[in-house]
């Protein structure tokens, strides 16, 4: 693999329909897709037209969607849909939520996604219209923990990978990262609640992923740099320490980078797209497919001069490819 191809593999970003998915994968080499509720969902109803994208990609992509349930609901217009976390927790066992996401799953899959940034494991006791609200099974970790797995394996099982979000937790942050910057409580007092799930979800993980917040926790990150963009917010995400969680070696996701505020008042797309990639992360993903050639040529300049060591994005393709299938070592 090239370079550009290397780091390409580690560009998920939104588009508008087929037209915008073919003209972006014909003339670089992303990781995947991202299909939002702006999306014009023929991509996914005609399956020639995500063939002729996906035909037109030397490495399968990735094609991923937000699908959670409730007021998270991308897909709900082709049918597929589910109650939101906390009404599953309240209604449900865990093994009636195992077999409604397989359901899902299977729904996702003969549609031609391959990633669900689902389940949402925050640990919230925000009312249900708030940023995590209803989209949080519950605000005790035990719960949010079972159903989580739960909702997870479910996935899996379909043949979609899931991703926990949003690492260490939004779930009692100070307001919505997608409006400005975000707080969350100290990470001495994240520790005992909301990365709890982590310490469980991730013993055996599968091919689940994990997605990073843009949150900014004190005891943790430095400044005004949040989660997303912290090596050592990722850097606990790896080892499990200090949070005393187990290693993490699965794909890390960041949330958008280009559409919520609390990255893109402080960063432009390329900077921030780089300081993700610096901190440990591999796949950033954001909403328009417009910045990727100038987000790629600036990747690679920051390759070429170190400010991107090589190692790192070798490291992030082997777990790419190993979540696609496409390695097995």
């Amino acid at each position: 693999m090239t370079l550009r191809q290397k780091l390409g593999q580690s560009i998920v970003v939104g588009v508008t329909g087929t037209e915008d998915a073919y003209s972006l994968v014909s003339n670089e080499p992303v990781g995947g897709i991202f299909i939002g509720s702006w999306t014009d969902k023929s991509i996914l109803t005609n399956p020639a037209n995500l063939k002729r994208i996906n035909d037109a990609s030397r490495i399968p992509l990735m094609v991923t969607v937000d699908q959670e349930g409730g007021r998270v609901s991308r897909l709900s217009s082709l049918g597929i849909d589910s109650p939101s976390a906390r009404e599953l927790a309240a209604s449900q066992t865990p093994e009636q939520v195992r077999e409604l996401a397989a359901r899902i799953g299977r729904q996702l899959k003969a549609k031609g996604i391959t990633v669900d940034f689902a389940p949402d494991v925050d640990v919230s006791d925000e009312s249900d219209d708030e940023v995590i609200g209803d989209r949080s099974f519950s605000n005790d970790p035990e719960t949010v923990t079972t159903y989580g797995q739960a909702f997870a394996e479910g996935l899996e099982s379909a043949g979609i990978m899931p991703v926990y979000k949003h690492f260490p937790g939004h779930g009692h942050g100070s307001g919505d990262s997608h409006l400005g910057v975000v707080r969350t409580p100290p990470l001495s007092q994240l520790e005992t609640s909301d990365l709890v799930p982590y310490k469980t979800l991730l013993q055996n993980p599968g091919n689940a992923g994990v997605m990073v917040g843009h949150l900014i926790v004190p005891g943790l990150t430095v400044g005004d740099t949040p989660a997303s963009l912290s090596a050592k917010a990722i850097g606990m995400l790896r080892t499990g320490q200090p949070y005393g969680g187990p290693p993490f070696n699965g794909v890390v996701f960041s949330d958008d980078l280009s559409g919520m505020g609390a990255i893109n008042q402080q960063f432009p797309i390329n900077v921030a797209v780089q300081r993700f990639l610096v901190a440990g992360g591999d796949i950033a993903l954001w909403i328009t497919t417009d910045a990727v050639p100038s987000v790629l040529d600036h990747l690679e300049a920051a390759v070429k001069s170190g400010r991107l060591p090589e190692q790192k994005v070798n490291a992030s393709v082997v777990r790419i490819l190993r979540a696609k299938g496409q390695l097995t070592c």
